[in-house]
This record gives structure tokens, C-alpha cells and sequence, in this order.
């Protein structure tokens, strides 16, 4: 799942992203806003929603990005929208406006 809040200060999104997941695993949001560094934005757990999240500032734009969790990169099942890599697999896409 993804939320996306416009701020009246700036022109950036905030986008957080979140995974709906059993706590124990350790889980980053990567994609082609962070140059798919895999261990960039480390996703908090929060046992009271029982849910990963990571907030993330993004200008208005199409972006692909997958979850890396325990290592192993999984598109975003809770988002239809995806697009083929070079890797012969899907990423999954956001469009912020």
C-alpha cells in the first residue's frame, strides 16, 4: 500500500510505503528514486498496526521501486501497476502527481 500526502511548503510528495507483514524480517524500499540502492530506506515496523512503513520525499513523477526483504527483491503486491526490467521480471510502478 501507498500514501501520498502534498505539502503546501514544497513541491515533494511524501510518499510512505507500506507492507503488511508479521514482524522478524527485515525490509527496504528500493527503486529508481534511490538509484535501487538496496538498503537505503530501511522499513520500521510498527506492532500496534502490524506494519512495515517508510516515508520517502518525492517529486511529482513516475518512479519504479520493489521491497527487498530478508534480501530477496518482491514487487508490491498491494499495487496493480508493474513494469518489466531488464532482469526479465517486474518492478512495481508509482505515479505521483
Amino acid at each position: 500500500m501507498i500514501q501520498i500526502e502534498k505539502s503546501p511548503e514544497s513541491a515533494l510528495r511524501k510518499v510512505t510505503f507500506i507492507l503488511t507483514a508479521l514482524p522478524g524480517h527485515q525490509v527496504f524500499v528500493a527503486g529508481s528514486f534511490s538509484d535501487w540502492e538496496p538498503d537505503k530506506h530501511l522499513m520500521s515496523y510498527s506492532e500496534e498496526h502490524g506494519v512495515y512503513s517508510c516515508e520517502v520525499m518525492l517529486a511529482p513523477g513516475a518512479y519504479e521501486y520493489k521491497l527487498v526483504i530478508d534480501g530477496e527483491w518482491v514487487t508490491d503486491i498491494d499495487n496493480d501497476n508493474f513494469s518489466a526490467n531488464d532482469f526479465g521480471t517486474l518492478n512495481s510502478v508509482i505515479n505521483i502527481g
